[in-house]
């Protein structure tokens, strides 16, 4: 299928994403130290990944219509939408302006970008391409360093165009798949990957068609853990769960104790457990290591499924229902 072919390529040529040195239109000098980032599904997946680099840094996420009640008039709203056509991003970019909050606009085109021209408002344009959002996560990664300001990381971050290697983890990513057939991935990782976790489970949801879960330490220890104690009449839901550990070596010694004693539990009730390592020569690229795993991995489910990978059938769908 032509639409197989191209999501591979993507996913493939992910590295070139980041030869894309962006630019700020109609940039009025202005700078912040506060953000709010609003987008859906993977238009706004890079603010997530943004505050696991930066967690000094005080950037909000809403994933919804309008914008919070409550906003500080320094906090400058960046708008991600791909397609620039998201009706709640629309929305939430018609609300800014009518509470005078100043704002940014990014994505590929659409009536978004339209209203940032039409308005005089600052706003990035991705180069031209017809990448799926979720595997588009470069540019709107290097869209959003730009419009916070952060060149030191967006000049790291331009050094993947060398450094990442797709095609090392194809097959790594195909044997994950084969061990994951016919089970429901639930993704684990540490409160700080917490964002890594979500892109991984997003990417299951789009690409390999099928429920995904995310959570993350020490709260999963808390309360979810407990829903797998199964016995009896419980026991064939949680039969189909498999179990994802984002490993980082980075993370708190606590933490890692706490998923090593959890993947300890699981096994022992004979759960499947994959345990995945986060590797790489910096930060940015130990993530986005882990984001073409997931990509390859989503990618072979599909195949293996007979579903088609690139397209989201279901989504556009309920667009056009809702009208």
């Amino acid at each position: 299928m032509e639409a197989e072919k191209m999501i591979y390529e993507d996913i493939k040529n992910f590295f070139g994403q980041f030869a894309w040195k962006p630019e700020i239109v109609n940039d009025d000098g202005e700078r912040f130290r506060k953000f709010l980032a609003v987008g859906m599904g993977g238009s706004n997946l890079a603010a997530d990944l943004v505050r696991i680099l930066r967690p000094d840094l005080d950037i909000a996420v809403h994933r919804d219509y309008g914008l919070p009640e409550y906003l500080e008039a320094d906090r400058l709203v960046l708008l991600c939408s791909h397609s620039g056509n998201t009706e709640e991003v629309i929305d939430a970019y018609n609300e800014a302006g009518k509470r005078n909050f100043k704002r940014m606009a990014i994505g590929a085109g659409g009536k978004l970008l339209e209203l940032a021209e039409k308005d005089k408002t600052p706003y990035l344009r991705f180069p031209e391409n017809k990448i799926q959002p979720r595997v588009a996560l470069g540019f709107s990664f290097l869209a959003l360093l730009k419009a916070i300001g952060d060149e030191k990381l967006l000049e790291a971050s331009s050094l993947l165009a060398k450094t990442l290697k797709p095609a090392d983890s194809e097959e790594n990513g195909k044997k994950l798949a084969e061990g994951l057939r016919g089970f429901v991935p639930v993704i684990y990782a540490s409160n700080r990957n917490k964002g890594l976790s979500y892109v991984w489970k997003v990417i299951f949801n789009e690409t390999a068609k099928i429920p995904a879960f995310a959570n993350v330490f020490p709260e999963l220890n808390h309360n979810e853990m407990t829903g797998f104690d199964f016995n009896g009449e419980t026991k064939p839901m949680n039969e189909k769960l498999a179990f994802i550990f984002l490993e980082d070596g980075a993370d708190y010694s606590r933490i890692t104790k706490r998923a090593t004693v959890t993947i300890k539990l699981m096994s022992g009730k004979r759960f499947k457990v994959e345990k995945v390592v986060l590797t790489g020569s910096s930060p940015v690229e130990k993530i986005f290591n882990s984001i073409i795993l997931a990509h390859f991995t989503a990618y072979h489910l599909a195949l293996n499924y007979g579903v088609e990978p690139e397209a989201v059938p279901m989504v556009e769908d309920f667009k056009k229902l809702i009208g």
